[in-house]
This record gives C-alpha cells, sequence and structure tokens, in this order.
C-alpha cells in the first residue's frame, strides 16, 4: 500500500509538471501566434516631381494603365513636411496635385508603405454643394431655404440617431419606421408650416409607412434574403463582430429609400384636395376626392418610372457584370444581389401607389368640412364664388409679370 501511495503521489506530480507544462506552452504558442495590427494613416499630400512615368498592362486585361515613380511632399501628420518618393499605379497625377496618401507601418519592424488613396475632392464637392444651395435660394426662395432646413434636420436624424440606434443593437426596422415618421413630421411642418393640409400629408405619410413597412417585412422574409448582398454588409459585420441584424437593416434600408418619393405624393395630393376645394367649394366630396385621384395617377405613373430607372442607374456597373456572364437568366434574378434590389423597387413602387389613395382620402375628410344636412348641389352663389375664384386665378395667370413691365 505504501509503495501504492508513493507511486500515486508520483504520478500526481508527473502529470502537474505535464499539465503546467502543456499550458506554458501553449500560452507561450498563442501569445506569439497574437496577430499585431498595422498602424496605418491617411494623409494629405502634393505631388512635388513626376520622377518616371510607364504605361503598363493592367493585370488580367489588355488595357493599359499608367505606372508612375513620383516624389511627394507630406502635408499633414506625423511626417508632415517630409519628402517620400513612391510608386502609383492608382490615378494619373500632375505636380502640384493634392491627394490622399495611406502610411501604413509594420508594427513588428517598422517597415513603412505608402499607397496612393484618393484625389482630393472635397473643394470640388463643396463647390457643387454650394451651388446646390444657391440654386435653391434663387428659385426655391423661403420655400427653398425651409426645404434645405429640413433636410439637414433630417440628415441629422439619420446620423445621430438612426446610425447610433443600430451600432447598438436596438431593432433596425423599428428604428427606421420611428426615424422615418419624425422625418416626416419634422420635415414636412417645417418645409410647409403647421396647418391641416400638410398634417393630412403627415398622416398620410405615416399610414403608407406604416403599411410598406408590413410588406417589406413580408416580403424579405418570404424570399429569404439575408442582407448580406454586398461586401459592405459583409465587412460591417466583421467591425461589429456580427451585432447587427443585417435582415432588418436591409428593411430599414427599404424605408428610409422610400421617404423622399413618399413626400412628394402626399404633399402633392394634399395640396390637390386644398386646391379643388378653393376653385369648387359646391363640389361634394367624393368628386373632389376623384379629380384628385386623377392627378395622383399620373404622377404615380411618373414616379413609379422614376424610382426603377434610380435604382437600375446606380447598379449599372453591377448589372454588366451580369449581362457579360453566360448564367441563365432566372439564376441572375434569384442571386440576393438583384433580388434584394428587385424587392426594393417593387416595394417603393407600392408604397407610392398607397400613398396616393390613402393621402387624398385623409386630405379630403380633413380639408373638406360640411354639416350633415349640408347640400352636395351647388347653390348660385356657391356657382358665383367658383367663378369669382376661377376668374381671379385666370387674372394672376395673365398679367404674372406685368409689374416688371411697367416698371
Amino acid at each position: 500500500m505504501k509503495r501504492i501511495s508513493f507511486g500515486m503521489k508520483g504520478l500526481c506530480s508527473i502529470s502537474f509538471f505535464i499539465a503546467g507544462f502543456l499550458f506554458a506552452g501553449t500560452f507561450t504558442y498563442s501569445h506569439a501566434q497574437t496577430l499585431v495590427r498595422d498602424t496605418q494613416e491617411t494623409v494629405k499630400a502634393k505631388v512635388i516631381e513626376i520622377v518616371d512615368e510607364k504605361m503598363k498592362n493592367m493585370p488580367g486585361t489588355d488595357k493599359q494603365e499608367s505606372y508612375q515613380t513620383i516624389q511627394v511632399e507630406i502635408l499633414e501628420g506625423d511626417l508632415k513636411n517630409e519628402i517620400r518618393t513612391i510608386e502609383n499605379d492608382y490615378i494619373g497625377l500632375k505636380v502640384g496635385d493634392v491627394f490622399y496618401l495611406l502610411h501604413t507601418k509594420n508594427s513588428l519592424d517598422d517597415s513603412e508603405y505608402f499607397t496612393v488613396s484618393d484625389p482630393y475632392r472635397l473643394p470640388w464637392l463643396s463647390f457643387f454643394l454650394a451651388l446646390f444651395v444657391l440654386c435653391v435660394l434663387i428659385f426655391g426662395g423661403w420655400q427653398g431655404i425651409r426645404g434645405l432646413v429640413a433636410l439637414a434636420g433630417s440628415l441629422l436624424a439619420i446620423f445621430y440617431l438612426l446610425l447610433p440606434g443600430i451600432i447598438h443593437g436596438y431593432s433596425p426596422i423599428l428604428l427606421s419606421i420611428g426615424i422615418s415618421s419624425v422625418i416626416i413630421v419634422i420635415g414636412s411642418y417645417i418645409t410647409h408650416g403647421f396647418n391641416r393640409t400638410t398634417t393630412a400629408a403627415v398622416i398620410g405619410m405615416i399610414l403608407t409607412v406604416s403599411v410598406t413597412g408590413a410588406l417589406a417585412y413580408a416580403a424579405v422574409y418570404l424570399t429569404q434574403l439575408t442582407g448580406y448582398a454586398n461586401e459592405e454588409a459583409i465587412y460591417l459585420n466583421f467591425d461589429t463582430n456580427g451585432g447587427i441584424d443585417f435582415i432588418g437593416l436591409l428593411l430599414g434600408g427599404i424605408m428610409i429609400g422610400l421617404l423622399g418619393v413618399l413626400y412628394d405624393v402626399a404633399i402633392s395630393q394634399a395640396i390637390s384636395i386644398e386646391e379643388l376645394f378653393r376653385i369648387g367649394p359646391h363640389l361634394p366630396r367624393r368628386h373632389l376626392y376623384m379629380r384628385a385621384i386623377r392627378i395622383g395617377r399620373e404622377h404615380i405613373g411618373a414616379l413609379v418610372n422614376t424610382l426603377a430607372i434610380a435604382y437600375v442607374g446606380a447598379s449599372l456597373p453591377l448589372l454588366l457584370l451580369f449581362y457579360t456572364s453566360h448564367a441563365e437568366a432566372a439564376v441572375t434574378l434569384n442571386r440576393e444581389v438583384f433580388s434584394a434590389e428587385i424587392i426594393r423597387v417593387i416595394i417603393g413602387s407600392i408604397g407610392v401607389v398607397l400613398a396616393v389613395p390613402i393621402t387624398t382620402a385623409i386630405a379630403a375628410l380633413m380639408l373638406i368640412r360640411r354639416s350633415k344636412n349640408e347640400s352636395t348641389e351647388p347653390s348660385p352663389n356657391d356657382v358665383l364664388v367658383g367663378q369669382h375664384i376661377l376668374a381671379s386665378e385666370k387674372d394672376k395667370v395673365e398679367h404674372f409679370g406685368d409689374s416688371h413691365i411697367h416698371s
């Protein structure tokens, strides 16, 4: 028994020794295998000399591209005012051009790499933004200014409420519907003022967004879309450690993308009811509704076409890629990258179509108020009022600009 006891103690000691050795070895190995990220910095730089330039074939194609050796001055960052000679096969640069330079430093051996990232586009972006604002101010007047304020508010809501909420794990679809409603309410009242016409349009838009959101939810799940149709979604998934619901993100994108066109339709229909009622206050509510629907149908035809063509235009490179492939049309359309866009166009178009009857009906109920006993047949006084309004409007149109002529 004594020998056995001694043997067990020795065996235990040997076992602990081996376990400790393996643990230490594993720790050392895992420590050695730990990935050390390279440090990267993107800074502005300026071309001061073209050292060499020649043409080379682009790998995998017969197309030739410019290959430059350039000397640059770094304009900011830790290496500010230093001169570096780098290779450039991305964009053709000239002496004096400013661009963004990607400076990569290997954390293990301190080696450095420099690559051309992007041309410096911000001055031209600022120019075209200023041109846009100027056009809005000149041709839009006070209404255009309020539209710009509403646009700024919408962008702030997206960047400071929607995006942080999604990153923090809240439901993208619920956030998108909520933020869409906020954008609708704030943007509409800022642009068009606090009145019954705007309120009718706002209620119509919110109802349409809710119905469209339910349809989008059903469409995405029935077609089994995952939300990983493009590489941006894959990179985002890695960056957030899988913490984002990409199906919800796809649904949210559909809702946000619908807002602009939906806003146009709803406001137009509400104003149509208001103007028709001003011209013919004696007409029954049903007649005014049908006439406004007639206007809305023309609007639907134009906007549905606009919505579809806009998505096609944004996806031209993708369409060309699959057009040159040898896959069958059914197989191509079934791919998620195409199916997601098709669902986006269809659901958006349904939202535009539904906005017309919904908003028109709400506007007719809110803007046309009559007592139950009031006759819908036009009285002589109603006819005179309508004729007076028509004559007044016609006179304004005919004499538009007369004040400028006489001055």
